[in-house]
């Protein structure tokens, strides 16, 4: 029984390794200024939603890595960029490209409705 935990813990981790954490201050470098496509989850440590599709986006940004850059922004500790974008519920995930927004989802997207609107939108 640990092991599979142990084994799960350590792929769960790896998957992790390809999600930015962005802050008030990274924002600009760490989306705006990217090139290509940056998925922005909009979460809070409080937010159910918002964990349920923390696996969810570990393995989109696995599968479209190379095509999409995945960062996740904590709405309570960095204030100031959420309602520059009309934040308004958790989770919102916007797909922003070459530094505007290309598209908005709010609530929890199961991982095909996720995938399924960065297909239309990438």
């Amino acid at each position: 029984m640990m092991a599979a935990y142990f084994r799960f813990r350590i792929r769960r981790t790896s998957m992790s390794e390809l999600i930015s954490h962005v802050t008030d201050a990274s924002f600009e470098q760490d989306v705006l200024s990217a090139e290509g496509a940056v998925l922005v989850d909009y979460w809070a440590e409080w937010c159910g939603p918002c964990k349920m599709i923390a696996p969810v986006l570990d393995e989109i940004a696995k599968d479209y890595q190379g095509k999409l850059k995945v960062c996740k922004l904590n709405i309570d500790e960095n204030q100031d960029t959420p309602p520059k974008y009309g934040v308004r519920g958790i989770p919102t995930l916007m797909l922003f490209k070459n530094g505007n927004v290309e598209a908005t989802k709010v609530g929890a997207l199961s991982k095909s409705q996720l995938a399924a609107f960065l297909d239309a939108n990438i």
